[in-house]
C-alpha cells in the first residue's frame, strides 16, 4: 500500500458545536502514516456521514436512525476515536434480514448498526481509493467511475470479436459463503496496520441477531455493509487474474462473472478448469443448476441479453418483475385515489427507465407504456363500480357507446381494452397526472 503524508495527523478530533472539530496536541506526528489515521481524519469521517446519511437504510439492533447519527457522535466521537486509534473497536452484531430474490429463494441481509456503517464507510472510503487501482479492467461491479452498462457493452464487444459463446458462471452463496482465513490473508498483503486487519476481522466476526438469538459467523461478509462490495472485489481479484493469466476475455459484476469464448466444448472446458480453481484456491463453488455454457441471447446479465443481432434487450426475467411490481402498485383492491397511484408508479418506473433505457430494442418500452395505461384503465373502472356509466358521459364519451360498455358482460381487465374507455382516458389523461413515459422517440 502507498505511503503518503498526512494532513493534520497529529490532530486529534473533539465535538464541540460541530462534528469532528480538531483541536492541536502536543504530540508529535508518526514518522510514517498508518492507515487508521486516514480512517479518522476529518475531510474523510465528514465525507462518510454524508455518505451514510444519503444511502439512508434501516437500524441495526441498536434501533438507531441515520437522523439521530449526528448526535451520537458529538456524544461519543472521543471515546470511539481512541478505541479507533487502539485497536479496540469492537462493532455490535448485525441485524439479519430475509428478502425474496427475484428468481426465488431468500437473500440474507446483514443490517449492521448505524454508527458502524459510519465507520465501515470511513474505512471504505480510504481502502477503495488505495486498492481499486489494482483490480481487474474486467472488474465493473460496486467501483467508483464504472457501472453495470460498462460491464454490458464489454460482452457486446466480446460478440463482435466472433467470441459468441458463453460460460455464465453463478458462485454458490458468495457472499455467506466467503472463507474468512482466505480473505484476511488477502487484506493483509495490503495493509500492514494491524489496527485495521483486527477491526476489518471483528466485522466479519460481529456475529448476527436473528429472531432473538446471536449466531455466530465463521464465514462469509454479510451483504448490508458498505465495506462488502470491496472486500467481495479483493477476493474475487484471484479469479480476475487467473482469467487474465490463462487469457480468457471475460466480464465481472461482483459475483457475476461471463467468460466468452468461440466454441461449446472450449467452454465446458473452462467451467470445469475454473470451478476447480476456485474450489481449490479461492474455497468457492460454483452452482451447477445456475451455470452454464450457452448462447448469450440465450442467458442474461445484469437484466440484459444480447440478441443474436447483437444488440442489447431486456431480459424476459427483469421484464417478468417489472410487470409483477406494477400489479402489486395497480391492484384493484387497494382503494387509493389514481393520483396516488400514480406518484407511487412514478417512483418506480423512473428509476427503473433510468437504468433499463440502455436497451437498443426499443418496442419493449412502447409495449409496456400500453399496458401500464390499460392496468389503470382497469383500476379506475373497477374503482368507479355503479357511476361507469356517469363517468363514462362526463369525460365526452357519447350516451351509446358509454351505455354499451357500462353494461358489457365483459370484466374490467377485457374493457380496459374498449373504445369507451381509451376515449375517457387517453394517454394524454395519464400525462397529466405525472405518468412517465419508458418509450420515447429519439430526436
Amino acid at each position: 500500500m502507498s505511503i503518503r503524508p498526512a494532513k493534520q495527523l497529529w490532530l486529534p478530533f473533539e465535538i464541540k458545536g460541530g462534528l469532528f472539530t480538531l483541536k492541536a496536541d502536543t504530540a508529535s506526528p508518526v514518522e510514517d502514516e498508518q492507515i487508521m489515521e486516514k480512517v479518522v481524519d476529518r475531510d474523510n469521517l465528514l465525507t462518510a456521514l454524508r455518505n451514510v446519511k444519503r444511502n439512508g437504510g434501516s437500524p441495526g439492533i441498536d434501533g438507531m436512525t441515520v437522523k439521530e447519527l449526528p448526535e451520537c457522535l458529538k456524544r461519543k466521537w472521543p471515546k470511539i476515536r481512541r478505541q479507533l486509534m487502539s485497536g479496540t473497536y469492537v462493532p455490535l452484531p448485525v441485524r439479519r434480514v430475509e428478502i425474496p430474490k427475484p428468481g426465488g429463494g431468500i437473500r440474507q441481509l446483514g443490517i449492521p448498526t448505524v454508527l458502524d456503517r459510519f465507520i465501515q464507510q470511513a474505512l471504505l472510503q480510504v481502502l477503495q481509493q488505495e486498492w481499486d487501482a489494482t483490480f481487474s479492467e474486467f472488474s465493473y461491479g460496486f467501483r467508483p467511475k464504472r457501472s453495470a452498462h460498462q460491464a454490458i457493452k464489454q460482452s457486446q464487444r466480446y460478440l463482435e470479436q466472433g467470441y459468441r459463446w458463453v460460460v455464465d458462471m453463478d458462485l454458490e452463496k458468495f457472499f455467506d459463503r466467503v472463507n474468512h482465513d482466505k480473505l484476511m490473508s488477502e487484506v493483509q498483503k495490503r495493509v500492514s496496520d494491524r489496527r485495521v486487519n483486527t477491526l476489518i476481522l471483528r466485522f466479519l466476526r460481529s456475529g448476527i441477531e436473528h429472531e432473538g438469538k446471536l449466531l455466530i459467523t465463521e464465514m462469509g461478509t454479510p451483504q448490508g455493509g458498505p465495506l462488502s462490495p470491496l472486500l467481495a472485489n479483493l477476493m474475487l481479484d484471484n479469479l480476475d487474474r487467473e482469467l487474465e493469466h490463462r487469457g480468457h476475455r471475460f466480464v465481472r459484476y461482483a459475483d457475476d462473472c461471463n467468460i466468452y469464448i468461440k466454441s461449446k466444448r472450449a467452454g465446458s472446458r473452462v467451467l470445469r478448469s475454473i470451478s476447480l480453481f476456485l474450489s481449490s484456491h479461492l474455497k468457492l463453488s460454483v452452482n451447477e443448476a445456475k451455470s452454464a455454457v450457452d448462447r448469450p441471447w440465450k442467458r442474461q446479465f445484469l437484466g440484459f441479453t444480447l440478441s443474436s443481432r447483437l444488440n442489447r434487450r431486456i431480459s424476459s426475467k427483469a421484464i417478468k418483475r417489472f410487470k409483477s411490481r406494477i400489479r402489486e402498485i395497480t391492484r384493484r383492491v387497494r382503494g387509493r385515489r389514481i393520483e396516488v397511484i400514480v406518484r407511487e408508479l412514478r417512483r418506480f418506473m423512473l428509476g427503473w427507465q433510468a437504468y433499463f433505457n440502455f436497451t437498443e430494442v426499443r418496442y419493449t418500452l412502447k409495449e409496456l407504456d400500453s399496458w401500464i395505461k390499460r392496468r389503470l384503465r382497469c383500476y379506475l373502472w373497477k374503482q368507479w363500480g355503479r357511476r361507469g356509466y356517469r363517468e363514462l358521459l362526463k369525460r365526452g364519451v357519447s350516451r351509446d357507446l358509454a351505455w354499451n360498455t357500462a353494461k358489457s358482460a365483459h370484466g374490467p381487465w377485457r374493457l380496459s381494452r374498449s373504445p369507451g374507455l381509451a376515449f375517457a382516458l387517453p394517454a394524454k389523461y395519464f400525462a397529466r397526472l405525472g405518468l412517465p413515459r419508458l418509450f420515447v422517440k429519439p430526436t
